[in-house]
């Protein structure tokens, strides 16, 4: 069954297990996600649910926004998202989704926005080889090599060079849930996830799993 919550990354640590095998963990604030909107088959062509996560103050929210709250009897959201189910007849619009939603051992996709590092060189960028250091080679050494052949006389496509570094959309999949503490609204998820401490990310049930 497909499912899906929103959460904030708290950060990393690492659980014992019974038999002494340390695992590392992120941390993961998953929900209270209200349902703000659900959509059917029959109204909107394919079965999904809208969840929203951490209030907001109104001066924040767009009055488009506000009256979209206020017809879901919905408090205001700082963070939309919605998720294709394949059946969303167990929702209604203003039920909770909280953590427990997934259970441990289950397998998850965690999407969230990588770190910037804002315009970066080649080097550091895709850990390119340095240009050599002697024999007249310079004045520049972090830079790329050649761009390119003769002939078509022009740089490919896909060619690496420098340019933003990071901030983009990044999806880890087959993740492990290692453990979910329903009252807290927290999931400890295996290995590493995208983003800063603090960062949003969704999480639906893994599609390949």
């Amino acid at each position: 069954m497909k499912k899906g919550i929103i959460g904030k990354k708290i950060g990393m640590t690492q659980i014992f297990l019974e038999n002494g095998t340390v695992i590392p963990v992120t941390v993961i604030e998953a929900g209270p996600c209200a349902v703000v909107q659900k959509k059917t088959a029959e109204t909107d062509g394919y079965d999904a649910i809208q969840l929203g996560f951490a209030e907001v103050a109104e001066k924040k929210v767009t009055k488009a926004l506000q009256g979209h709250f206020k017809k879901a009897n919905v408090t205001l959201k700082r963070h939309l998202k919605e998720f294709r189910l394949e059946d969303v007849s167990g929702y209604n619009v203003g039920d909770e989704v909280k953590a427990d939603v997934f259970a441990e051992g289950d397998k998850i996709d965690v999407t969230g926005t990588s770190k910037g590092h804002g315009y970066t060189g080649a080097i550091k960028r895709w850990n390119l080889s340095m240009l050599g250091q002697t024999h007249g080679i310079g004045p520049i050494h972090r830079q790329s090599g050649s761009m390119g052949v003769i002939d078509p006389a022009r740089i490919f496509k896909n060619k690496k060079m420098a340019g933003q570094w990071g901030n983009e959309k990044v999806t880890v999949l087959n993740l492990d849930v290692v453990k979910v503490d329903a009252e807290k609204n927290l999931i400890a998820v295996k290995g590493a996830i995208p983003g800063p401490r603090g960062g949003i990310v969704f999480i639906r049930n893994s599609v390949k799993a």
